[in-house]
């Protein structure tokens, strides 16, 4: 590196410096106002009252910890979960709006998460090359 240009990001980093510095005082002088501020206004801010009024003005709140219900049984509560399960063979019926030719033997490859009241899965036909995403309500065991 020649002399100027050593010169020149010298003289860079000095004036960095002396800028930051600007920056730092200038922070500092505006968080030394407020601190006055805040102390003027605390200053000027009525003094609470005492005696009776003073306590009557206070509310007191207390927290219950949460209670869990009781009013059902573990044993009528069900869980409904999917009907096949992965690697099963299950027959496709398309829906009347789609194609005939979708209609088959299948095999589930994926669970995926119901759509209303019906769960869905992914299915898969070994003469296709795509997988196609069926509700339980259009599948039946083979």
């Amino acid at each position: 590196m020649s002399k100027t240009k050593a010169k020149k990001a010298e003289s860079g980093s000095k004036s960095a410096r002396r800028s930051t510095g600007k920056k730092t005082l200038k922070l500092a002088r505006a968080a030394k106002k407020s601190a006055k501020a805040n102390a003027r206004r605390k200053a000027a801010a009525p003094a609470p009252r005492r005696g009776r009024a003073a306590v009557a003005d206070k509310v007191i709140r207390t927290v219950s910890p949460p209670v869990q219900p009781t009013g059902a049984p573990v044993q009528e509560i069900m869980v409904r979960s999917h009907k096949y399960r992965v690697g099963e063979t299950v027959f496709f019926t398309s829906p009347s709006f789609g194609r005939a030719a979708a209609t088959g033997s299948y095999t589930v490859v994926k669970l995926l998460p119901s759509e209303g009241d019906d769960y869905q899965y992914r299915i898969k036909n070994s003469d296709e090359a795509f997988e196609r995403v069926a509700k339980e309500s259009q599948l039946d065991r083979t």
